[in-house]
């Protein structure tokens, strides 16, 4: 029987370039990321020659957008490209949030929402995904058990924060742009 290899060793293999994999990641994590060569390029630790290239592959390909800025360009994923829906799916199971929205959230009680929040959902793989759920009598005990198997999967670390929705909708309404959870909730990936 052949043994069927995670999704991060397939997708690393079929990409051999990282940064293009960084990319992707970035822009089909959340979609409406937008970005410029140069602040990629210093997330990233790179030099804008590399990114610049991968950059100018994935628009050739028209799997990212380039939007003129000034004397800048501005980057997307292109929504409009035939396979987006299913790069945004590779890129979720890449970064397992497939495994989360199937066995973290849809089986601990009364959950109304699931979100990714923080770097996961700017686009950073920096191996720990912020999970918010939003919902009464969530089972704490079976979330920390779940998360550890689930964890173990996709070999990155799960940090969960339980909210009720009164208090989810008091973070929301408290949002100014100066505080810091602004940026943790700003563009959050929604799982349900």
């Amino acid at each position: 029987m052949t043994e069927i290899l995670p999704v991060t060793c397939v997708l690393d293999s079929l990409i051999t370039s990282k940064t293009r994999i960084r990319l992707l990641v970035k822009f089909f994590s959340n979609p409406d990321t937008r970005a410029y060569l140069r602040e990629i390029a210093k997330e990233f630790g790179e030099s804008t020659n590399a990114v610049r290239v991968e950059l100018n592959r994935l628009s050739e390909a028209k799997i990212l957008s380039s939007t003129p800025k000034g004397r800048t360009i501005q980057y997307s994923a292109n929504q409009s490209h035939p396979l987006f829906a299913d790069i945004r799916q590779i890129v979720n199971k890449y970064l397992g949030l497939d495994k989360i929205a199937e066995n973290i959230a849809a089986s601990l009680g009364h959950v109304d929402q699931a979100l990714v929040v923080g770097d996961y959902a700017r686009g950073l793989d920096s191996g720990i995904i912020d999970l918010v759920l939003v919902g009464e009598d969530v089972d704490h005990k079976k979330l920390n058990a779940l998360c550890e198997k689930v964890e173990a999967l996709i070999h990155r670390k799960i940090r969960t924060l339980v909210l009720t929705p009164v208090e989810f909708k008091h973070i929301q309404e408290g949002l100014s742009s100066q505080s810091t959870l602004h940026e943790q909730f700003r563009a959050p990936i929604v799982l349900y």
